[in-house]
């Protein structure tokens, strides 16, 4: 902007030295006109009243009468005064000596005063040095031109007037400038300071200050245009702040949603993906972004269902199973994105992962199925036996009571199933409270063990407890963590073969119990200890159904663990044996 004033300072200054050095030629032509036309008027009277006097042959041929009279009527210090024959030759001068003096036949005045003329001309005198003009004027006998009389005058005077008023003209050129360029400036700077202070308003604008004001409080069209340039930035600063709420909002929105969003543009090149999508593809956004969709989502379907919404333009459901980096089953919502011309612009889709809805769709089946075939068993036995008792079998008294007690263990069995499968029931829906209170852990522990120890001796198995010191209190349901302890070890009873050996160990870490139930089993494969916590998983179907294992234990133990806000792990090496690891919080006191 500074560049600006002072190119408006030197074009401002600039036309007024124009106007005034133009102003200044045109009065110093015109003075210097009127000088000569004054000059050649004084001079012309001169020669003609000399040539009045000198037309006299007794005067004009005679040399002294000729010098008397032209020395009374012009003398020498005013006006130089020539009187010259028709030939050319001087007769006369009162400057000069005359004798000496060369011909002036070719001088033009004198040519034109031969011609009957006024002649004159301006040249440089040799003879006197300077610059003359000169008026020549015929001098006549009758109708026969003699002669001629030229007056001439030097012009220093005019040159020297001329001169001083360009000195003048150049002194007040060189003044007015001066005080020009000083109030030029200021009326710049006047105009400038609002273009500038606009100017910065404007640049912090792009810079997304739009807090930035113009103080100017002129009433004229700067200051209209600076009160507009007000209103637009606190325009913006409304807007940007209501699209920044806007971005916020759905930025928060797109963060926190569970199921995946992907925007790809008419080009086929994805645009946008929040989190939900980086976890399901398993590549961060920045590394799919700008690339085209069949190249970032590795799913051939689903790249094939976004062209069809591209190319047909219409909203449709789909459900995609991909298999990167995890198989997954997703419901997916293709929709055209139309633009406010109501042109269609890419393509949005919305991914909700549905694999864990399958799988428990899937688990409840299998557990209907299960529950069926497991209250099937028992129940045939208990027909099976109770028809063939009914047709006879009860005379025989032996056979009577051994049919009786298969239905009563049957009977039993099926009660334990159905008392599980409630209690599972009540679990998962939370409806039984916790009563939470001090627990000491090594007693839950040795009543757990005793309820099982007669289990354990027919097996010949070994339990061995963890020490009584430190003594262990925490805060938490003791039926639940009993529950836990017995499900482990009547779990770890029934897998460990005989002489087989069961260790249970505690230890206090930051605040929480870590509890293990280490057996001698016949272990886990590696392949079944992801479904160990499914209802009715069993890794030896014989052996547990054998044991009289209802497959709900461990079901048990997973729900019962999780209401505490606890955690299992299982490390498993078949043939060799398995470990169960708890971590519940709420240890209050470790002495």
């Amino acid at each position: 902007m500074t560049r600006f004033r002072i190119k408006l300072t030197l074009t401002i200054l600039g036309l007024i030295s124009l106007v005034l050095l133009l102003m200044g030629l045109y009065f110093a032509k015109v003075l210097e006109n009127a000088y000569l036309q004054s000059l050649h008027q004084l001079l012309l009277r001169e020669s003609r009243l000399v040539a009045q006097v000198v037309r006299f042959p007794e005067v004009f041929f005679h040399q002294g009468n000729l010098a008397e009279q032209v020395e009374q009527i012009a003398p020498a210090e005013e006006v130089r005064v020539t009187v010259i024959n028709r030939d050319g030759s001087v007769l006369y001068d009162n400057y000069s000596r005359f004798q000496k003096m060369e011909n002036h036949l070719d001088r033009p005045e004198f040519q034109s005063a031969l011609a009957g003329e006024t002649g004159i001309s301006r040249r440089y005198s040799e003879t006197l040095e300077e610059e003359m003009i000169y008026v020549a004027v015929p001098v006549q006998q009758g109708d026969k031109t003699i002669g001629a009389v030229r007056s001439a005058m030097s012009i220093r005077d005019i040159t020297d007037t001329v001169h001083n008023m360009w000195y003048s003209l150049f002194t007040g050129l060189l003044v007015t400038l001066i005080i020009g360029s000083l109030v030029v400036s200021r009326i710049s700077f006047s105009i400038i300071r609002p273009i500038e202070e606009i100017t910065r308003v404007a640049g912090n604008i792009t810079q997304r200050q739009f807090e930035s004001r113009v103080r100017i409080k002129a009433k004229d069209e700067i200051g209209q245009l600076a009160g507009a340039i007000n209103f637009m930035a606190s325009s913006l600063e409304q807007q940007m702040y209501e699209i920044s709420e806007n971005q916020q909002r759905l930025s928060g929105v797109l963060n926190n949603m569970t199921s995946g969003v992907i925007f790809i543009s008419e080009h086929r090149r994805i645009m946008l993906v929040n989190p939900a999508v980086e976890k399901m593809l398993g590549t961060p956004g920045h590394d799919v972004v700008g690339k085209l969709h069949i190249e970032a989502g590795k799913s051939f379907g689903l790249s094939q269902y976004i062209d069809r919404c591209l190319d047909k333009k219409e909203k449709f459901r789909q459900e995609v199973h991909i298999y990167y980096p995890h198989e997954r089953i997703l419901d997916v919502n293709f929709a055209p994105y139309i633009n406010f011309k109501g042109e269609s612009k890419g393509v949005v889709v919305v991914l909700h992962d549905i694999t864990e809805i399958r799988r428990l769709e899937k688990m409840r089946s299998d557990f209907v199925a299960n529950v069926s075939h497991e209250l099937r068993t028992p129940i045939t036995s208990i027909k099976g036996f109770t028809e063939t008792l009914l047709d006879g079998a009860m005379q025989d008294e032996e056979t009577c009571r051994n049919f009786l007690q298969i239905i009563s263990d049957e009977s039993e069995r099926l009660y334990r199933m159905i008392r599980d499968i409630l209690d599972l029931s009540k679990i998962e829906q939370k409806r039984i409270p916790l009563q939470m209170e001090s627990v000491h852990v090594q007693e839950v522990i040795s009543s757990a063990v005793t309820i099982v120890q007669e289990s354990a001796q027919r097996k010949h198995l070994t339990i061995t407890c963890p020490d009584e010191t430190p003594e262990i209190w925490m805060m938490t349901d003791k039926d639940c963590l009993q529950q836990i302890i017995l499900n482990l070890l009547a779990n770890a009873v029934a897998y460990t073969p005989e002489n087989g050996r069961i260790t249970i160990k505690t230890e206090v870490t930051q605040q929480q119990l870590k509890l293990q139930v280490i057996d001698t089993g016949i272990g886990i494969p590696e392949k079944d200890i992801p479904r160990i916590f499914e209802r009715f998983y069993r890794v030896d179907k014989a052996r547990s159904r054998d044991s009289g294992g209802t497959g709900l234990g461990l079901a048990i133990v997973k729900h019962l663990i999780d209401n505490l806000n606890g955690q299992i792990f299982v490390d498993s090496v078949e043939g060799k044996g398995t470990t169960f690891t708890i971590l519940l919080p709420g240890v209050k006191k470790f002495t």
